[in-house]
């Protein structure tokens, strides 16, 4: 088998969108596995396998994909959305809501500020 070239990594990763898109979330995953092993500081290929890793339901590797983006981009908003939405679904509510508020500070579209519940009690 040949040795990837950066020319390979970027039809992995667009390939890896469409099966996404296609809802095959582990045919992504391999896909970027190979990206992530040559690009390791590439934020884009690890917020595309940690949403894989969500559609999978894999929500540990999820968690653990948005908060490496995170650690380098805290200020991408989706990035604490999907963060949000992972630890919801994972039964850690209270954690989330953190995530969702940040969300929203940073970008206020309006499913980021609906799932920060704003001016809710105890919140």
């Amino acid at each position: 088998m040949p040795e990837p070239t950066p020319e390979t990594h970027v039809i992995d990763f667009r390939t890896a969108e469409r099966l996404l898109d296609a809802r095959d979330p582990r045919g992504a995953v391999k896909l970027l596995d190979s990206v992530i092993s040559s690009h390791p500081g590439n934020t884009a290929a690890r917020l595309l396998r940690a949403r894989a890793y969500f559609a999978s339901a894999q929500l540990r590797r999820a968690e653990g994909e948005f908060l490496h983006v995170l650690e380098r981009e805290p200020d991408n908003a989706f990035a604490h959305f999907a963060l949000g939405r992972t630890l919801v679904r994972a039964g850690r509510a209270g954690e989330a809501l953190r995530h969702f508020r940040l969300a929203a500070a940073l970008d206020p579209r309006p499913d980021f500020v609906a799932a920060a519940r704003f001016g809710e009690a105890g919140g």
